[in-house]
């Protein structure tokens, strides 16, 4: 029998200048990510081992480095480098389920945020 679960990492904030325009990249804003992982542990869960699963403490700093490092134009592009990155140092995840909001996007209207969610299947 194999053994799968999901961590949630939920409303990850950061403060980053991504975007198209050069206002985004000169003021910079905040930015939430969801990181949902699934997971199948290396070892079995009753080991009670830190190394059969993923870390998420160490994730979320992966996080962190991924959105406050370079500047990405498009969240899109973003989200998929912050599942890609997740699953290669954590080879457990099976699928990263990566949601980045972005609450202040430069658009003609009202609106509580703008966010994009990507499948990142290994």
């Amino acid at each position: 029998m194999t053994t799968t679960y999901t961590i949630t990492l939920k409303n990850c904030a950061f403060f980053a200048r991504h975007g198209l325009h050069d206002a985004e990249e000169f003021l910079g804003q905040r930015f939430f990510v969801d990181a949902e992982l699934d997971v199948r542990p290396s070892q079995p869960l009753s080991d009670d081992a830190i190394e059969s699963t993923v870390d998420y403490g160490v994730a979320f700093q992966e996080i962190e480095k991924i959105v406050t490092g370079q500047r990405r134009y498009l969240i899109e592009a973003l989200a998929q480098e912050i599942a890609s990155v997740l699953c290669a140092r954590f080879p457990q995840i099976f699928r990263a389920r990566i949601t980045v909001r972005k609450p202040n996007a430069p658009v003609p209207g009202v609106l509580d945020y703008v966010q994009v969610t990507i499948d990142h299947v290994v």
